[in-house]
């Protein structure tokens, strides 16, 4: 759908965009593209952008280019890394031309950067101080940010520690999760151990709190890997999470500098058929993830594709399933060409992967006091024998065999008047962001509805990245060509009915007796009308005139014979169903005939070559949860070849015509004339009216205007 929205962009070429932090604080929300970083007020992104321009140098320009890398897409600071270092500083990071680059900026407190009214400064200044601007000279980001924009970099930015999830070197072969920027030694993982890390794709990364224990908290790594089958000769991708203690300082004789803490597991998102067999969807383009802990339980979105069905996937894990499997048994094979199996020898104590300084290891202050069989055992055992299952072992919502795929997710709780909903906001590879919400329903897997679709690019650019403000009831999209902002919720759009409020069953809207509307929870307004469980207005609306909406205003439509014609009806809810009936001079109303002429499409009727016979009352008839109404009633008159033909000789001759409309009129059939009086009647009605015009009364309409110039210049 077409909508009002706001957008942002620095030039017309493809800078790749990413939303990296949002900082809800101070109304701030940052974005890394090429050469550029940008602070974005929350509240329009379109006003009060400070910009900082932070190419590469000319040097690793030409060197980059040297190497063969693309000019354009390679050779440029595309940033990736925008960490809070604290309340006054950022950290950070770009690719710089195949060479990573760090450095901090300045970004002001907050009375300092609001209601700028400056159109795109590079940097204010405010007394002395200069905001938003480089604050250090630039320094290596090698183990911080990948050297290839096109390979994904993570990060999290930790009591002023840097971990990062990406590639070390140049050539894109040592993948590593790293620690920087700390007073401790650096650590990262076992450098080609294909046992910790197989050509990993980097995904996300967060810190999640296991128990009351902040030292026992612990970084969480999402990514796609390639690990070899059970017969050691295919590599399959498989989506895994793995996790750290962040006050890991590695051993002392063993895995000097290297993780000894880090454990890993697989992430199951599959779908089981009838026929017994297993589709995987593991093959994550691109993948975001949001956490939510709003009630009570943290649970885990991911999106996931399979490029085989083209089919996209979204799976939700408890938190609690996660760590079951990370307190679970180890897996174990004798060899390379041997089974995996569930390790049944002694597990050493302290159990492997636990904190130091946390609930269970008191004692225990450092992993270089950690036993030397500890360490060895993580070295040879990071991975859990059992996957994690999402909730009800299936997606909580499948597309497969679509014109699209989903590429990124952003999900919001939202308290409606019958319970807590989630609603989903889907990017996709078109540039659109799909709006859905899930219901609960008695069946393992939920139903999901599609509220709306929205159309944020209009060059179909594929969404890079999805946030919400919860505070502000925005959503940011980010794509190669720019930023967009949309509201969470467009109530209006649901039309002056309870009926299509009801039915539009979005958690954000309610009917409130004038209009449909943001429904507050709080709110103390009893006649808050809202379902959205069932969506049924036979019981939310009564009192609200609801027979008035089974009638819809008769509008007239021309047809030219021999021509096609498109019969508009546009059903406010991508739920309801939609049926045709034609009604010829006083008989009774029968069901139209679909064929390869005659068309129902999601936006109306299209007939192909109309014949006569064509010609009647049309009414659309659109049926939700036993809900009938008549969306639109069309008299549709069909105008023979001769009528078309004279309007069009007289506007193409240079001279004026003698014949009066009358003598005109009878050269036609009683009912062509009489088709003909109609649309000259509806004609003078429409003068004042601005709106367009609908189908073949569009294309009569120029050469009725022109021919009527014409006339008036030759008499």
């Amino acid at each position: 759908s077409h909508f009002a929205f706001e957008f942002y962009t620095l030039s017309e070429k493809a800078m790749d965009y990413r939303i990296l932090f949002m900082d809800e604080d101070q109304d701030r929300m940052y974005v890394g593209c090429k050469d550029h970083v940008l602070s974005m007020d929350i509240n329009n992104i379109t006003q009060g952008t400070l910009k900082l321009f932070w190419p590469a140098s000319n040097t690793k320009i030409e060197e980059c280019q040297m190497a063969g890398k693309d000019p354009t897409h390679g050779c440029g600071n595309f940033l990736r890394v925008i960490q809070p270092y604290n309340r006054t500083h950022l950290f950070i990071c770009g690719s710089g031309a195949y060479s990573p680059v760090c450095a901090y900026v300045n970004r002001g407190r907050r009375p300092e950067v609001t209601h700028i009214k400056k159109p795109n400064p590079s940097a204010l200044w405010f007394g002395s101080e200069k905001v938003f601007h480089i604050a250090s000279r630039a320094e290596s980001g090698k183990g911080r940010c990948s050297f290839s924009p096109r390979v994904n970099t993570v990060s999290v930015m930790l009591n002023q520690e840097l971990f990062s999830g990406m590639y070390i070197d140049f050539m894109g072969t040592d993948a590593a999760i790293f620690r920087s920027l700390t007073n401790r030694n650096a650590v990262r993982t076992d450098q080609h151990n294909s046992k910790w890390l197989s050509e990993p794709v980097f995904i996300d990364a967060h810190l999640i709190p296991d128990g009351s224990d902040p030292n026992d908290a612990k970084l969480y790594f999402f990514f796609r890997e390639r690990l070899t089958d059970n017969s050691g000769n295919t590599k399959n991708i498989h989506t895994m999470v793995a996790r750290v203690c962040p006050n890991d300082t590695g051993g002392q004789r063993s895995l000097v500098n290297k993780w000894t803490t880090f454990l890993k597991a697989r992430m199951v998102c599959s779908v089981l058929e009838e026929d017994g067999t297993e589709t995987h969807f593991d093959e994550l383009d691109i993948k975001s993830y949001i956490l939510d802990a709003t009630f009570s339980q943290t649970f885990l979105y991911i999106l996931a594709v399979n490029s085989v069905f083209k089919g996209s996937a979204v799976c939700v894990y408890n938190m609690a399933d996660i760590l079951t499997v990370f307190n679970g048994p180890f897996a174990h094979r004798e060899g390379p060409n041997f089974q995996w199996v569930a390790f049944q020898g002694r597990i050493p104590y302290p159990r492997p992967g636990t904190c130091p300084g946390g609930a269970f290891t008191p004692h225990i202050q450092s992993t270089k006091e950690l036993p030397d069989d500890v360490v060895m055992f993580m070295r040879n055992h990071p991975l859990m024998f059992n996957p994690v299952y999402p909730v009800s072992r299936r997606p909580m919502l499948v597309r497969t065999h679509a014109e699209y795929k989903y590429t990124s997710i952003a999900v919001d709780q939202v308290t409606a008047a019958d319970g807590h909903y989630q609603v989903l906001f889907l990017g996709t590879d078109k540039g659109t962001v799909q709006k859905v919400v899930v219901l609960p329903t008695n069946r393992s897997l939920g139903e999901d509805l599609i509220l709306e679709e929205l159309e944020v690019f209009k060059n179909q650019a594929a969404i890079t990245n999805l946030r919400i403000s919860s505070k502000k009831q925005q959503l940011y999209v980010s794509s190669e060509h720019g930023v967009s902002q949309v509201s969470l919720h467009r109530c209006h759009a649901y039309g002056s009915a309870c009926a299509d409020c009801c039915l539009a069953r979005d958690p954000y809207c309610a009917w409130d007796g004038m209009s449909c509307s943001r429904f507050y929870p709080t709110g103390k307004r009893r006649s808050r009308r809202q379902d959205i469980m069932y969506g049924n207005p036979l019981t939310q609306c009564r009192g609200f005139n609801l027979k008035a909406y089974r009638n819809a205003v008769e509008m007239s439509q021309y047809g030219i014979r021999n021509n096609t014609t498109f019969l508009e009806c546009l059903p406010k809810s991508p739920q309801a169903s939609v049926r045709w009936l034609i009604q010829r001079d006083n008989d009774r109303r029968k069901e139209v005939k679909l064929s390869d002429r005659v068309v129902a499409t999601d936006h109306g009727l299209l007939i192909r070559s109309v014949h006569s016979s064509d010609q009647g009352l049309y009414y659309c008839l659109a049926t939700e949860n036993g809900f009938k109404r008549t969306l639109a009633k069309i008299r549709l008159r069909v105008l023979t070849e001769a009528v078309v033909s004279a309007l069009n000789d007289k506007q193409r001759s240079v001279w004026g015509w003698g014949l009066s409309p009358k003598a005109l009129a009878s050269a036609f059939s009683p009912a062509e004339t009489l088709a003909m009086q109609q649309y000259c009647k509806e004609r003078k009605q429409l003068q004042s009216f601005q709106g367009p015009l609908r189908g073949d009364l569009a294309k009569l309409k120029p050469l009725l205007d022109h021919s009527k110039s014409r006339n008036r210049r030759n008499h």
